[in-house]
């Protein structure tokens, strides 16, 4: 088994590097690397943004969290959906009229120095983090699979995928990346409907027979009305989802760099919208796959893990057979790459934009910098999995989305305060306050947990971002600007 899946990510890893070689072999300078010389198709780019949203992450905790939450995470995707409009008609808008090369310039445009730092600051912690964490689970099932039985350190594991990722992306960045990720979004949802037919097919079911067991079962379960005080509540999950999404998609710089590599500003808007739909259907394919195997295993008298991670990797290895193995590994290294390769472009076009402020620099000399800061950038990656294996967490979704409810919290409040206000402010502030905000927030959390019993969900975000709203209104000045 394990022979037969190296043999798999080799065939694999090698079709990225040809894509990779044709792709930037007439162009690998810091504009092709940043935003594709603005000539990405729309619908090459909407394929890859919903590869890079899925992650391995969703390929394998949303069908394990059937078990557990039923269908409700269906709530939340359909909070998505409306969320995908306000960026598409509210934020793009901005973005293409301020020709911008990362979105945290608005920041630095509409209040100053500080704001724009703090901003990518708190970006760079979050995708660090976030990313990680999607790799991490990728990590772990192939070292469960194939290189425990082998004895080679789970170090080593790691830092060969993401050597692996650094490889096809170090030259041309985003413009590798637009193409990479379409043929990996191909891959993983071709995966995942293999996988559903197989596990049909185990169960002797049809087309029919199985629609009908899937809509039929207990956790087919999407809405939740009855409990206010559940993070099941559908109007938590409803309204969570359009601001996760406008954070983590709209004010999420990785997101956002397949936008701007579009030629115009309606395509990219075809492009988000495209997306936004696309993405229901997907999520409802792995929450079927998940009411699936519960049947399966109820079926076979299977006992399944209790981390709920560990579900579809522990049937797909131990129990359907070689070709849901197969399918299983093709999706979740697609899953993988395409997160994980678009999160490391996007977090060296930050440090270097944001942070360095290499378009000051000549050409050879900001390359050479973009070259040195994506390394560094893969190195932090590798720290980050170490520390997520040290502390570890059972489902790792839902650790994504809290980390989010926080790190982002203050990016939808200033770029809320920005576009809504005409108020100025004192910028040197900024940085206190957005730290004070999340803090703030936790003891929040904490206190309605132990005084109240009151579950707190991802609701907290918008908590978190009123709470930095209201401390940009009291650093505020007389004099007003427009917005931009």
């Amino acid at each position: 088994m394990g022979i037969s899946i190296l043999v798999i990510i080799a065939i694999y890893f090698g079709a990225l590097l040809l894509i990779s070689y044709f792709v930037s072999r007439k162009n690998s300078d810091n504009d092709a690397f940043f935003l594709g010389n603005r000539q990405s198709p729309w619908f090459v780019v909407a394929i890859a943004m919903v590869g890079t949203s899925i992650s391995g992450v969703t390929f394998v905790s949303v069908p394990g969290m059937v078990g557990k939450f039923d269908m409700t995470y269906m709530q939340m995707v359909f909070g998505f959906t409306v969320g995908y409009f306000v960026i598409a008609y509210v934020l793009l808008p901005l973005y293409y009229r301020l020709n911008l090369t990362t979105i945290y310039g608005y920041l630095e445009q509409r209040f100053g120095f500080f704001s724009y730092k703090t901003g990518a600051s708190f970006f760079i912690l979050s995708k660090i983090i976030g990313a990680a964490a999607r790799l991490y689970l990728v990590a772990m099932i192939l070292q469960t699979l194939v290189f425990d039985q082998w004895n080679i350190p789970f170090i080593v594991t790691v830092t060969g995928i993401i050597l692996l990722i650094w490889a096809y992306t170090f030259r041309s960045g985003i413009k590798t990346i637009i193409w990479t990720d379409t043929l990996q979004t191909s891959s993983l949802i071709l995966g995942v409907i293999l996988i559903i037919w197989q596990v049909a097919s185990k169960m002797d079911m049809d087309v029919a027979q199985m629609v009908n067991s899937i809509t039929n079962n207990e956790h087919s379960r999407i809405f939740v009305f009855d409990d206010w005080t559940s993070k099941q509540y559908f109007f938590k999950q409803f309204l969570s989802g359009i601001f996760i999404t406008i954070v983590m998609t709209g004010l999420d710089q990785d997101m956002m760099q397949k936008n701007l590599t579009c030629k115009s500003l309606k395509d990219a808007q075809k492009n988000m919208i495209t997306y936004g739909f696309a993405f229901t259907p997907i999520n409802l394919l792995f929450l079927s796959l998940g009411v699936l195997l519960l049947l399966f295993a109820s079926q076979y008298n299977i006992v399944l893990p209790e981390t709920s991670d560990q579900i579809l990797p522990v049937l797909a290895t131990e129990y359907l057979g070689f070709p849901v193995l197969v399918f299983f590994t093709i999706g979740i290294i697609a899953a993988a790459f395409s997160s994980a390769d678009s999160a490391l472009t996007a977090l060296t076009t930050s440090v270097c934009v944001d942070l360095l402020n290499i378009k000051k620099e000549d050409a050879i000399k900001a390359k050479k910098t973009r070259q040195r800061v994506h390394l560094f950038v893969s190195l932090a990656f590798l720290l980050v999995i170490l520390i997520i294996n040290y502390i570890h967490q059972d489902n790792i979704l839902d650790t994504i989305y809290k980390v989010a409810s926080y790190t982002y919290g203050p990016l939808l409040g200033l770029f809320f305060f920005g576009l809504f206000t005409k108020v100025s402010i004192r910028d040197k502030y900024v940085p206190y306050i957005c730290v004070l905000a999340p803090v703030l927030s936790y003891l929040v959390e904490f206190i309605l947990m132990r005084q109240f019993s009151y579950q707190v969900g991802y609701e907290i975000l918008l908590f978190n971002g009123l709470l930095t709203v209201i401390g940009l209104f009291c650093l505020s000045q007389r004099r007003t600007q427009t917005t931009l």
